[in-house]
């Protein structure tokens, strides 16, 4: 028995987490469908979905089209964020962004570039906050976070329009 009730309970965990991963899995959805379909259905009002609905997707369901000719936007200035311990400055990052747009994308992140880096900002300094760019803050995972939310800004601003944010450099300066 002793040896029978750990086995038990390993399947039963482990029957649990298939369970709650199949109940839990967000539902398949065909981009190609998605985006292709309305690109040669009549350009009706009714076919256009308003840019909030896209702001939650992920950067890896935009179509295989918008990606081969998705187009790299660098921003022009390098962001400067302080990670402030108690009431002194302990380090600096400085990092650059680009953004992937859809094609033709590259003069309205320019012409929104100011707000783009408004919020950049926010998200880098809370970022800072909650001890992301502290210990390893070159971690794939933390990363992997301050991307997705940097995703989420640039498509609170850009809309669907905004395929990725990519961090093509960052450093640390510690005091």
């Amino acid at each position: 028995m002793r040896k029978l009730l750990p086995i038990l309970l390993a399947l039963l965990g482990t029957g649990a987490g298939i369970g709650a991963g199949i109940l839990l899995a967000p539902a398949h959805e065909t981009p190609a469908e998605d985006t292709v379909g309305h690109a040669s259905d009549d350009q009706g009002d009714d076919h256009d979905a308003p840019a909030a609905d896209h702001a939650g997707a992920d950067a890896h369901e935009a179509s295989d089209e918008a990606r081969r000719n998705a187009e790299y936007v660098k921003l022009n200035n390098q962001f400067v964020v302080p990670v402030v311990n108690g009431e002194r400055v302990q380090s600096l990052v400085v990092m650059s962004l680009s953004l992937e747009t859809t094609p033709g994308g590259t003069e309205q992140v320019y012409a929104r570039e100011p707000k783009l880096r408004d919020l950049f900002l926010r998200v880098l300094f809370d970022h800072a906050n909650i001890g992301g760019f502290e210990g390893n803050f070159t971690d794939v995972q933390r990363l992997d976070i301050l991307r997705r939310s940097l995703l989420e800004a640039a498509r609170n601003v850009m809309g669907g329009e905004v395929l990725d944010v990519l961090i093509t450099e960052i450093a640390r300066q510690d005091s």
